[in-house]
């Protein structure tokens, strides 16, 4: 079925693409999906499909749904996932070397992380597996997740999708470090969980010509940092990496006056869950057994603490992927490799066996390649047919395999 599969996905391939540059045109930000779902349903009320929107709740504002193809016969249910969101990045007219093919039509938010083409993959793979609906057994759960960069509804869709019976969930990434069409699905830990690290240095403010009347706030989070940086060298576990980004330390606003707080804020990011958890519990007691030796008090954020696990994938499933690729594309798979950034595709293994490939976007002569999160950031829509195919073959072979 493999030339059958590779023939549909060329097929298809001009309508992927034209998918991908709507979305990328028309861009919103997390839990404000409301276009982006609207057009999604459509195509999915139009092959039949039965759409469900998750509840909302304390964090997400129900904008994520999923849609099931039922083959009408028994068999295995799986699922396929996409997230819906972008970013509050404002696009670059150009992309690393030229002008970009399509620009979002919305100042201020881009499409900076390649979800506009999670979106055209999952939707032309769910077009091909309709097509092949009668050499199909079981039933298909395509999920489009709501505010996949904010993590604010990956806990409703999970709840959601329990109890449904899911035998395996399949994701992907479109990945700015990897060259165009290849291809990573290793067994075990491929990205990190991330704790969030949000807190106030709180002091007490005053007059500059008299520091010994206020309490500042900048000396306790320097020295705070200061000892956190020791903490990592002397009682983080070497062999279970925990890296530490703080990103802000915010203070003060005039040059003479201390001010009454300051704002530390970061992530770490782990692979090790139990090992990312301690990490977090031993910079925020660093943080409040500093403070007071400077008269200050630490007051925790509401964004703080532990956000996303690691994403590990079944080794049943990744090897299964892996053979898929090489069958499909020799030589375009790749091994060993990790991404220390972070993804809610982690928390589907709580609902069943989950695996999530990388698929590479650069090419540094159409211009692809920059970060992710990044103005600059572009994918090569050649890159796409690659994707469409793995996820075609691993849904097309859970559903005709006997076991």
């Amino acid at each position: 079925m493999t030339q059958g599969i590779l023939e549909l996905v060329e097929h298809y391939e001009e309508k992927t693409r034209e998918l991908r540059r709507y979305f990328h045109q028309h861009p919103e930000l997390s839990s404000k999906e409301i276009q982006t779902g609207a057009f999604i349903k459509e195509k999915c009320h139009a092959l039949g499909l039965t759409v469900e929107d998750v509840p909302a709740d304390q964090r997400s504002k129900g904008t994520g749904f999923i849609a099931t193809l039922d083959t009408g016969r028994p068999g295995k249910t799986i699922a396929l996932r996409t997230d819906i969101d972008a970013l509050p990045v404002q696009e670059n007219a150009c992309n690393l070397v030229q002008k970009r093919t399509v620009i979002s039509q919305t100042d201020g938010v881009m499409h900076a992380c390649g979800h506009d083409g999670h979106m055209a993959i999952l939707l032309t793979t769910m077009q091909i597996l309709h097509d092949l609906k009668d050499q199909l057994s079981g039933k298909i759960i395509f999920i489009f997740e709501e505010a996949e960069e904010t993590a604010n509804s990956i806990h409703a869709m999970v709840d959601f999708l329990q109890g449904r019976g899911i035998d395996a969930i399949y994701g992907n990434h479109l990945a700015a470090f990897l060259d165009t069409g290849l291809i990573a699905c290793d067994p075990g830990q491929i990205m990190t969980g991330i704790d969030m690290i949000n807190f106030d240095v709180v002091g007490q403010g005053g007059h500059g010509s008299r520091p010994d009347l206020a309490r500042n706030p900048i000396y306790a989070g320097v020295d705070i940092l200061n000892s956190i940086s020791v903490v990592w060298n002397n009682q983080i576990d070497i062999e279970k990496t925990v890296t530490l980004g703080i990103t802000q330390f915010n203070a003060g606003s005039q040059d003479n006056v201390f001010p009454d707080r300051a704002h530390i804020a970061g992530t770490l990011r782990f692979f090790d869950e139990a090992e990312g958890r301690r990490a977090y519990d031993l910079l925020m007691d660093t943080a409040r057994r500093v403070a007071p030796v400077h008269g200050c008090r630490i007051e925790e954020g509401e964004v703080a603490g532990f956000d996303t696990l690691p994403v590990v994938n079944d080794e049943g499933l990744a090897l299964k992927v892996q053979s898929q690729a090489e069958e499909l594309f020799p030589g375009h798979l790749v091994h060993d490799l990790k991404w220390y950034a972070s993804e809610t595709f982690a928390h589907y293994s709580l609902v069943a066996p989950s695996v999530f490939s990388f698929v590479g976007i650069r090419n540094e002569e159409f211009g692809s390649g920059a970060e992710h999160h990044n103005e600059y950031f572009d994918l090569d829509e050649a890159a796409l047919k690659y994707a469409v195919a793995l996820m075609t073959s691993f849904a097309y072979h859970e559903l005709t395999a006997d076991d």
